[in-house]
Order: C-alpha cells, then structure tokens, then sequence
C-alpha cells in the first residue's frame, strides 16, 4: 500500500496518550501545527497526557517548562525522559553500581542525584553509560573501551541514529554506542529508552490506564510504534518528524494508524469507545 490510501486516522479517543516530542508535539523550539489545540482537545474529552522523549540532553523540569512555554500546559510528572527510564532501569538492575559515562554533564548529574557513583577510572567502572553525546571524543571511547574490556556492561539511554531538527537533524546515541560495541566487541545489556518496556512501562505507570485504552504517538516506527504495540496499546504513526509516507509500506509491523500530523490523532466523530 503506497500514497494516501496508507493514511488511517483514529476512531476514538483513548483514555491516556503517550506522545512523543521531537518531531511530533514540537521541531527544535516551534510548536507543529495543530499541537497545542490537539492536546487541550484531548485533555477536554477527560484523556491523560504523557509526554515522552529518548533525548536525553534536559531534565522532565526543562522539558516541562519548555512545553508551557510554548503554550502546553506540563507538569514534570507529566514527562518521561531516557533519563528517567535510565534511572529506573539502573536502580532496579545495578543498585551501587559506579557509572563511567560517555555523555553529556547532565547524564552524571542526574545518576549522581539518584545515589549512584559516577567515576572517571575504567578500572573502577562496573557500567559504561552511553547516551546521546556532543563532546564525545576518542578519550571518551578509550575509556569505555578499556572499561568494558575489563568486565564492565554497557548500558544506553537510546537507540535513535539521530535527532530531528529543523537543518537536518544531529547524531544521536546510536552512533555513539555503535563506536563503543564496535571497539569492545560486546552489545549494550539495555538501551533504556524508546521502545524499551523500560521506558513503556514508566510512561503506563504516569498514564494510569490500562494498554488497550491508551495510544502512544510518535514519529518512528521502530521507536514510538514500536513500543506502544509491544505493550498492547495503539501504535499512532504522525508524518510531521523523521518517517516519511514511503517508508510505511515496507515496514514489518505496520502501525495501527498513520496521521500527517499531531492534529489528526482526533477522529471526525469524536467518540470515546472503550
């Protein structure tokens, strides 16, 4: 199926949306059409919001108070972040665990925050943190290289090979952990983020609903979609960030539906069927 005829709008209004931000709820600091009108409607018709993103490069707080900003009311509870996700993963599997990072200040600030020890010494790393990452550097690599060498595990915030911007977009922690597992031959143990459960089962717990009466929003497939369908709850496609049209076809689990945009999650009818 090619060309219009994969466009399939919604048929109802579900209890709890997980929506995604880059690329779906907002582009670098601009809100997408239609955004900020969608979430109030949906807000009106008694659903929960949940935002949720795999960048890990601001707190839930920023997020939140980027969102109000912009004209979407957001509380922090209301936003998931790979930070959040990789807090909870860490906490629940590596409790006292001494994190080498490679990754941007913030990622150490905030495991520090959650009681975990952030050291520079391989030797004394038993996880390697790879997230998104603008100062990567071969020292950074060399680190990780000889940490994991050395009994250490891999742990990722994301799996995204870029961000979504307005020029183009930017690499993101894909290709930071491609570097790290390609030198230390080993695979991450986690990538925390979308469309971990990890992060699926952070976002249902702030929805407080059940799967089937929740639908997670997003502008990849292998991400978003992914994720909201592996946890039972409807997988929404929107056009408006780095999937394209074309690329729906061929995809081996096709969502359930496919909007251009954040503004036609609503159905015409504006039915509330369970």
């Amino acid at each position: 199926m090619t060309g219009p005829a994969v466009l399939h709008r919604p048929d109802r209004i579900y209890d709890g949306y997980g929506l995604d931000l880059d690329g779906t709820v907002y582009l670098d600091d601009a809100l997408l059409p239609g955004a900020a009108e969608t979430i109030r409607a949906l807000r009106g018709h008694g659903a929960r919001i949940v935002f949720a993103t795999n960048k890990p490069l601001a707190t839930a707080a920023t997020y939140a108070a980027k969102l109000t900003a912009l004209g979407v009311e957001a509380r922090v509870e209301d936003v998931v972040t790979a930070l959040d996700s990789l807090v909870r993963y860490l906490t629940r599997t590596h409790p006292g665990a001494r994190l080498l990072m490679v990754a941007e200040p913030l990622v150490g600030e905030v495991c520090r925050r959650a009681g975990f020890a952030v050291v520079t010494e391989p030797d004394a790393a038993t996880v390697v943190v790879v997230s998104f990452d603008r100062t990567f550097d071969y020292a950074k690599l060399l680190a990780a290289y000889r940490a994991v060498r050395r009994g250490a595990v891999i742990v990722a915030t994301n799996p995204d090979p870029y961000c979504p911007t307005a020029d183009g977009g930017l690499p993101d922690c894909a290709a930071m952990l491609a570097a790290v597992e390609a030198c230390t031959g080993r695979a991450a143990e986690a990538v925390v983020g979308k469309p971990s459960t990890h992060m699926g089962a952070a976002i249902l717990e702030r929805l407080g609903v059940a799967p089937e009466h929740a639908a997670m929003v997003g502008d990849r497939l292998a991400t978003d979609v992914a994720m909201g369908q592996c946890l039972g709850m409807a997988g929404v496609l929107v056009l408006s960030g780095a999937t394209r049209i074309e690329d729906v076809a061929g995809a081996p689990a096709p969502p359930d539906f496919v909007v251009p945009t954040l503004a036609e999650v609503i159905p015409h009818t504006g039915s509330h069927a369970r």
